[in-house]
């Protein structure tokens, strides 16, 4: 059913309508000799694509309001004016007329829009993925023009004041204004047809137009050359035709008229990309478009004449299939999919839909927004066109993004899982297999497979009877013990999602977390039963009791866990100063579990240490690969340091490791010689070769070290490469290798362009391992869980790496400033947004350093401070508030921060906290508390001193200006600026 709405129902004043119809403006020859064209033939279109959903009703208004700022929206032709109708759009809503996605076509996109108006109107197709089309009479407004009433159409969406284009002023009027008076530049007579289509001719009877849309990852510069580079290298040279928005010469002005004007440019044989690209910029800047505007002449001619005219242009043409140029290429420029975004709409792209105008070659149209770009073609349908218009697409997507830059063999890692089971289901086969078997030692003895499977029974059975299930989330805050992995399958076999705490951690932080999850239960053990971070939500329970009373088995208790629920939630540091909880499927687990079992070679042999917190994600390849195997998990109850891991190596039996390079590189400076180890995976950190050649030497050629990557989000690791000396031994850092199974990497630059092989770029992980995303931060999700241009959904790590020429991945660094603190991901930004809740500090800074290796970081905290404090009183309220890795090594109160000349912190400026004469913190002059947000405005002659009261040293000259917007220290981009009259140059001052 199609609804017409219209604005009308806004019940306006006389008044108000007398105001908005005062509106009119001349036609220009070019918008006339467009209204001799057929109105189904000249309607342009802008397609918004999004998700979330558009109100009929409140869309209606904000066209009507947005439309009365616009009024070129509204016009209707009067003689040889354009006058304002008074009238808003109508909106469309088709609620029951379907999109065809593959054409981008629809009835309603083929209705005409005429000079008698209505000329512009909205359509709305609601659905899943909510599609609003803005369309408009060419001969009223242009691309430019469109989007600017679309644009203020959204911003009234989102409750803000539209902000119009309200100029009379033409083409005409424009170029009349921008050349020298009573001297118009010469007008260019019609282009000669004299170019094939790359379509090939028009077809016969077509029944309309052809859309067809192609989206390729990245913004590129000079996109227009290289398509037109592109085309003329496949289809031949020859002219192509390039709009030219004339509002460039004015930038000020606000208008939605029709202001494109042709750039025409001849492309030579063998021209490159390049060499348009400096024709187009020469041509632009001799402003040749000015030159391409039609004959004031034909403003004589009557528009029935000019439409028969046309038709015999577009006959003659498709008879011939001569054209006035090769294609028409148009670049509507970078749209911020902000601006077309609504309260409960999130636009996901936009792109436009061309016209066939008679008698021209094929339109081809560009839109970029962040890291992608829609083009569209526009052509006339028939028999083989659509096959021709997607190898036409092929031929630009190509020249902007390769397909060797695209596809990586390593990618190629699709592999069929050898059970679709859920880890549930798999640990009670294994259950069943070995039930004697040993499956947990350590200090508190051996515990059996049938043993730990009762325990977790128990812990089933607790939970199933309060309701937990599918959804329920709960907390498990316990040690590396046997509770601790019988509480943890316990709630794995009610359907639950369980969220790993470290007991290392402060109750505040614990409070936190267990809120921010929205914990209905925390499993806790006793030795934590006194601690104060279980929230009143959330149900503390007995971990002990349950595990020690045990229970029958209950071989048919288990929930049917689906693919798509919550296996468990790690948070990770945020750098807004709030964790970020990952949320991993059972999905996601189990195609890590078969790939890593595979690939690190786990078997019922195996016997692996736990020697990481169960919150540390790598955690789960000690105890998921084991157990599901077969094997044996040995628990190491001390954290590990020398004397702990001198006492794993040689007395606990272990074959196998599983630790940070940081530990690795521990293990590698004791005087031991392990033997009967099978594998060492090395994760967390990048692993240098140094600490890889000194392992292999330890434990032997036939010990596979394996260095895997994999951040929290692609859940625990998603590529590997054993060390292969002396191969490996000639570079710095160890590779990390090719993707897991169903698993993919992509290298893309800042602008979201796939990279060259061997060139670095930032790491976008996709496929089976892929987190659902961070829980309750839609925000963090659209910024971090992007999706690429084929649909492929990606994380953004923010990790550099590069191909090598041996076709795997090598670590290269970070983007940001997140670091590793012995295995922990870190941001800085937390930390010292913790320091700045002290009363005491006004600003803090946090960075990473190194001082006994390139792999071996500790953080450092500089404050400036209002009262005197010392650094024990702020480690105190860090330790209460953050885990120990996350505690810097110092934290020094400095008299001011250091800036580089853009603003920035100077990092390298901050004083060493180790120096040999170190400024006592007692020594250092705290800063007088004073507000930091428009705390002092003034301007204008300013009197022989000055004075505030949270102010010192105002004195300035007679006669200078003085303003003030912020604190330097705060916001360095807008500093006390002094005018001395004397000087006339600015004198920048530190807040005191």
């Amino acid at each position: 059913m199609i609804h017409q709405t219209s604005s009308d129902r806004l019940g306006r004043s006389k008044s108000d309508l007398a105001m908005e119809q005062s509106y009119s403006r001349s036609v220009s020859g070019l918008e006339w000799l467009f209204l001799g064209i057929a109105p189904d033939r000249s309607v342009i279109n802008l397609l918004i694509e999004g998700d979330g959903g558009l109100r009929p009703d409140e869309l209606t208004r904000a066209v009507a309001v947005a439309s009365a700022a616009n009024p070129g929206s509204r016009l209707v032709l009067e003689d040889k004016r354009w006058v304002d109708s008074g009238k808003a759009p109508g909106v469309r809503v088709l609620d029951e007329e379907p999109f065809n996605w593959e054409r981008l076509d629809s009835p309603a996109l083929r209705t005409e829009l005429t000079e008698s108006g209505p000329t512009c109107e909205v359509l709305l197709f609601p659905g899943a993925s909510t599609i609003v089309v803005f369309r408009a009479a060419h001969a009223v407004m242009d691309g430019r023009g469109l989007l600017m009433w679309a644009t203020d159409v959204f911003r009234v969406l989102r409750g803000h004041d539209p902000v119009g284009a309200t100029s009379r002023i033409n083409s005409e009027d424009l170029i009349r204004k921008i050349c020298a008076p009573d001297a118009p530049p010469p007008v260019s007579g019609i282009p000669t047809m004299e170019f094939a289509s790359p379509l090939g001719p028009r077809p016969a009877n077509s029944p309309g137009p052809l859309w067809r849309r192609r989206t390729v990852d990245g913004t590129h510069l000079g996109a227009t050359a290289k398509v037109i580079a592109a085309l003329a290298a496949s289809y031949g040279p020859g002219r192509f035709i390039v709009p030219v928005d004339l509002r460039r010469h004015t930038p000020g002005i606000r208008t939605t008229a029709m202001l494109a004007h042709a750039l025409y440019l001849e492309v030579r044989a063998g021209d490159g990309w390049e060499e348009v690209q400096r024709e187009m910029l020469t041509g632009m800047a001799e402003r040749r478009e000015l030159a391409t505007g039609a004959d004031p002449v034909v403003m004589e001619v009557p528009l029935p004449m000019l439409r028969v005219g046309a038709e015999d242009r577009d006959k003659n043409a498709a008879q011939n299939n001569s054209y006035p140029g090769r294609a028409f290429v148009s670049h509507l420029g970078t749209v911020d999919l902000d601006e077309l975004s609504a309260i409960d709409f999130r636009a996901t792209s936009v792109y436009a839909l061309g016209n066939n105008n008679p008698g021209s070659p094929p339109e081809i149209d560009l839109v970029e927004t962040l890291g992608r770009t829609e083009i569209t073609l526009t052509w006339h349908d028939g028999p083989g066109v659509a096959a021709r218009a997607n190898a036409l697409l092929d031929t630009i997507e190509e020249a902007l993004s390769p397909r060797e830059y695209r596809q990586w063999a390593g990618n190629r890692t699709q592999r069929v899982l050898p059970s679709e089971h859920s880890v549930v289901r798999l640990f009670r086969e294994q259950v069943e297999r070995t039930p004697d078997q040993i499956a947990l030692s350590g200090p508190e003895g051996a515990i059996s497979y049938a043993e730990l499977s009762r325990r977790a029974d128990a812990v089933a059975a607790e939970l199933r009877r309060r309701g937990a299930g599918p959804g329920t989330v709960v907390g498990l805050l316990a040690g590396r013990t046997v509770a601790a992995i019988a509480g943890l399958w316990g709630v794995l076999r009610v359907g639950a999602c369980y969220l790993p705490l470290d007991v290392r951690h402060p109750d505040l932080r614990l409070t936190e977390l267990l809120t921010d999850a929205g914990s209905a239960y925390c499993l806790v053990e006793h030795l934590y039963a006194e601690r104060d971070c279980i929230p009143d939500s959330c149900q503390p329970l007995p971990l002990d009791d349950l595990t020690a009373a045990g229970g029958p088995s209950a071989e048919d208790a288990d929930a049917d866990v689906s693919p798509s629920d919550l296996a468990y939630i790690i948070y990770t540091s945020g750098s807004t100063g709030r964790p970020k909880g990952v949320q991993i499927e059972h999905r996601n687990l189990v195609n890590y579990v078969h790939w890593a079992t595979r690939e690190f070679g786990v078997d019922d042999q195996t016997r692996l240490p736990l020697l990481t917190s169960p919150s540390f994600d790598v955690s789960g390849t000690s105890v998921f690969l084991p157990l599901l195997a077969g094997g044996q998990i040995i628990l190491m109850r001390d954290d590990p340091h020398h004397l702990s891991l001198r006492h794993l190596l040689t007395d606990s039996g272990a074959n196998a490791l599983n630790l940070t390079p940081s530990h690795l590189d521990l293990i590698g400076r004791l005087d031991l010689a392990p033997t009967g180890y099978r594998s060492i995976i090395v994760v967390g950190e990048q692993l240098r070769v140094e600490v890889a050649t000194r392992a292999q030497e330890m434990f032997g050629p036939h010990c596979r070290i394996i260095n895997e990557y994999g951040p929290t989000e692609a859940t625990i690791g998603c590529t590997a490469h054993t060390y292969k000396p002396p191969t490996d031994s000639t570079a710095s850092v160890v590779p990390i290798g090719l993707p897991a199974d169903n698993t993919t990497v992509f290298l893309l630059d800042a602008e979201r362009r796939f990279v060259a092989p061997g060139e670095v770029g930032e790491m976008y992980l996709g496929g089976a391992q892929l987190a659902r995303g961070y829980l309750g931060r839609p925000d963090l999700n659209r910024e971090r869980f992007p999706t690429l241009a084929d649909g492929t959904r990606v994380y953004r790590t923010g990790d550099l790496a590069r191909l090598l020429p041996t076709g795997e991945l090598e670590f290269i660094g970070r983007i940001d400033d997140q670091v590793k603190v012995r295995g922990h991901r870190v941001e800085p930004a937390e930390v010292a947004q913790i320091l700045e809740d002290h009363p005491a500090v006004d600003r803090a800074v946090v960075v990473a350093r190194s001082r006994t290796g390139p792999t071996s970081k500790a953080l450092y905290a500089y404050v400036l401070a209002n009262t005197a404090v010392g650094e024990r009183q702020l480690a105190d309220h860090l330790a209460a508030r953050l885990p120990a890795y996350m505690v810097p090594a110092a934290t020094v109160v400095v008299p001011e921060l250091p800036y580089t000349v853009s603003g920035k912190v100077d990092i390298r400026a901050l004083p060493d906290p180790f120096e040999a004469n170190p400024t006592p913190l007692s020594a250092a002059t705290p800063r007088r508390k004073t507000p930091c947000k428009e705390r002092w405005h003034r301007s204008g002659p300013a009197p022989s001193a000055w004075t505030a009261p949270d102010w010192t040293d105002k004195q300035t000259s007679t006669g200078s200006v003085a303003t003030r917007s912020r604190c330097w220290q705060c916001s360095p981009q807008s500093a006390v600026n002094y005018w001395r009259p004397e000087e006339r140059t600015p004198s920048w001052r530190n807040c005191p």
